[in-house]
């Protein structure tokens, strides 16, 4: 398991469509299972309800956690979005 940092830096937080887009990202990283966690939830980023759930806010630091496939590339994709969305 790899794990790594980000920030969601939109101005509109994580909202549908960028919650969507990384869903779609994540499945297409299969076998590789990745979760995204806040201080108080972690939740599995192929779910688009499970991302909202959160309900991460510009400036929201998460951890992202991924397990299995190419850990390093996929750690560094699904970082790269969160980091990058808008």
């Amino acid at each position: 398991m790899v794990t790594g940092k980000a920030t969601i830096n939109a101005v509109e937080g994580m909202h549908a469509r960028p919650a969507g887009e990384l869903v779609k990202l994540v499945k297409g990283l299969a076998p590789a299972k990745v979760t995204i966690a806040t201080e108080i939830k972690t939740v599995n980023a192929g779910s688009m309800l499970s991302l909202l759930s959160l309900g991460l806010k510009t400036g929201t630091e998460v951890t992202v956690n991924v397990e299995g496939g190419d850990e390093e590339a996929a750690l560094a994709s699904v970082v790269d979005f969160i980091n990058n969305f808008s």
